[in-house]
């Protein structure tokens, strides 16, 4: 008898899960559309954040729908201009124009609209998260032999960034009034930023007035051949971006990046511990091949302490995991957005990345979809991404070793969807390489070339969208790997 009963509860609490509703509110759809309906100010309060589908009623949607074209359209929208593209629906003994009308009458202010569309906005996400969780526990049951778990879970990640993200990369069409109020905020923006800058300082002010800093939504690949010190200048830049932050909290209790920004760093091939002593090697000049001996002075270690100590209050977030997709990188930054903020993203380095593509597939047809998921996801997430590549060996053929777009590795996809390709190139690296017999005509002319080459980078930029390409000259400091500004005379000219 007691399994018995025990059978019946179970069968009970399922009958009462199987037909639980989805959440909604209805009094609040109809309050909403009745404030609408009477005082047409009401639409404007919820305009920017309620659409149609957030209504769990069909007809509600539809009435909501065609009171926005109404309004958008510049005419009024009551219960006498909307019956006439409702058409005769019965709904449940009541027509449409009479519902309208009741809808109106039962109306009462429209101070309560605002809270009225947070409702159903709210609702409707819920819903959507019961639909999300539904296709993942059917897609786990129902998989395919071809997906895998991993699969599964980055799909349902991404979702679920979109649903939090709802209306702020929902994709459409804009009106051009939009975008240039956006611009002149960006303008604004710029003119109240340290440096006066549209994007994010690198802290070289050389590279920064070339570029205007790195923009939000930019693809920017740095290229360059083995020892030329693409992770050292893509470390010098990503830490003086986190060491510059500096937030605001807003009034809704989101906190908006005023100067510098949080920073993401993708290391596929170094470990973060690596990473992190190159980094402090960098900030306090002791080359790290000491530090990793202990081969240092009492007052070395106290400068290195105070570079640790700074670095652990900096918004600086490394990810050491090797071999990762682009699905895997992009979801993985989303999450970082979602939980911590991002503003900066550097990926270390392009080629180590794997596509979705079935192996055996052409290389150069997995690097397409890499750097076009690449320029994607810095649309989606808003921000800059600073990708390393590596050039071909053919620089190595050349008397002249600097590089072009053409050196670059499966160069088609990554030219035509980066916004801007920087090569890093040192002389001097070279000329050490080809020192003549001493005492020589040929010495005395090579150590010339090695004096004027002498501690010195360029970074060239081969391309940019939005802006000029040329040469920009830095110091580099080889023993600690560390770029940084040269006087203003030591520029090469610029080129249009």
């Amino acid at each position: 008898m007691v399994a018995v009963n025990s059978l019946v509860a179970r069968l009970e609490t399922a009958s009462e899960a199987q037909f639980r509703l989805a959440p909604h509110n209805i009094d609040a759809e109809q309050a909403l559309l009745g404030a609408i309906l009477v005082n047409n100010d009401a639409y404007f309060r919820v305009s920017d954040f309620l659409e149609a589908d957030h209504f769990q009623e069909e007809v509600h949607r539809r009435i909501y729908e065609i009171a926005t074209s109404l309004i958008k359209a510049g005419k009024i929208a009551t219960p006498i201009t909307l019956k006439t593209f409702l058409g005769d629906q019965d709904l449940g003994g009541v027509t449409i124009p009479q519902y309208l009308a009741r809808l109106a009458a039962e109306a009462t202010t429209i101070i309560n609209a605002e809270d009225y569309g947070r409702t159903i906005h709210d609702l409707a996400v819920r819903r959507r998260l019961i639909e999300i969780g539904e296709d993942m526990v059917n897609e786990a049951y129902d998989s395919a032999v071809d997906v895998s778990p991993r699969d599964q879970i980055e799909e349902a990640e991404r979702r679920l960034y979109e649903l939090a993200e709802t209306g702020r990369y929902d994709g459409g069409f804009q009106n051009f009034a939009w975008a240039l109020t956006a611009a002149v905020d960006v303008a604004a923006a710029a003119y109240k930023r340290e440096g006066k800058l549209s994007g994010i300082a690198t802290g070289l002010h050389d590279l920064d007035r070339m570029m205007g800093g790195l923009q939000p939504s930019d693809l920017v690949i740095l290229a360059g051949r083995p020892a030329m010190g693409k992770t050292s200048l893509a470390t010098n830049i990503a830490f003086n971006v986190a060491k510059a932050y500096r937030g605001e909290k807003q009034p809704d209790g989101a906190v908006k990046t005023v100067n510098g920004g949080i920073v993401g760093f993708f290391s596929l091939e170094m470990s973060a511990e690596q990473l992190a002593n190159r980094i402090i090697a960098e900030q306090a000049g002791i080359p790290s091949y000491k530090i990793r001996r202990g081969d240092i002075r009492e007052d070395e270690f106290y400068k290195i302490s105070d570079v640790a100590r700074e670095m652990q209050t900096i918004p600086f977030y490394i990810d050491q995991t090797g071999g990762l997709s682009i699905a895997q990188l992009a979801a993985r930054a989303r999450r970082l957005k979602r939980q911590r903020g991002l503003d900066l993203l550097v990926v270390d380095y392009l080629q180590l990345l794997s596509g979705s593509s079935k192996k055996g597939e052409n290389r150069v047809q997995e690097l397409t979809e890499i750097t076009t998921g690449m320029k994607a996801l810095a649309k989606e997430l808003a921000v800059p991404i600073v990708a390393l590549s590596q050039l071909s060996r053919q620089v190595e053929s050349r008397d002249d070793k600097r590089p072009q777009l053409s050196d670059l590795r499966e160069s088609g996809s990554i030219e035509q969807d980066a916004d801007v390709v920087m090569f890093v190139y040192r002389d001097e690296y070279y000329l050490k390489n080809k020192e003549p017999k001493m005492g020589t005509e040929e010495h005395f002319k090579w150590q010339a070339e090695m004096d004027l080459a002498y501690g010195k980078a360029e970074v060239i930029i081969g391309k940019q969208r939005h802006g000029p390409t040329g040469t920009v000259q830095l110091s580099f400091q080889a023993d600690v790997t560390r770029f940084g500004n040269l006087a203003q005379e030591d520029h090469l000219p610029e080129q249009y």
